[in-house]
């Protein structure tokens, strides 16, 4: 099986849910703390291209985008997701979980499951 990666936060319920069941499936991570070690511009374009959600998926809408005066068509492209992540890597969404060239958001986290049997 390729080595599995995971954009993780440990304050999130459902990011430790997806550790999980990572765990379960007898595959031990590679594990990234996005909010310790964020994605350069270079990583952030990587992850995109890799995504099998749309782009926009990546960013969180919580209160702090909100507060950052953004909205949903400030996020629409990949270019202006890598933007906003980049200067905000607090609003990317998690857990997002990456194993050879594809990437995927462990969101709901059956979705976990099934990426990394598939």
């Amino acid at each position: 099986m390729a080595e599995v990666t995971i954009f993780h936060n440990p304050r999130c319920s459902k990011s430790r849910q997806a550790l999980d069941e990572v765990a379960g499936a007898g595959v031990e991570p590679t594990v990234v703390q996005y909010l310790k070690e964020p994605l350069d511009r270079a990583g952030l374009v990587r992850l995109l291209a890799m995504l099998e959600d749309a782009p926009g998926a990546l960013v969180r809408r919580d209160p702090r985008f909100k507060e950052l005066g953004l909205t949903a068509s400030d996020v629409e492209t990949a270019e202006q997701v890598v933007d906003v992540l980049e200067a905000h890597p607090e609003l990317m969404e998690r857990p997002v979980l990456v194993k050879g060239d594809r990437a995927v958001i462990g969101r709901p986290t059956e979705r976990v499951r099934l990426f990394i049997e598939g």
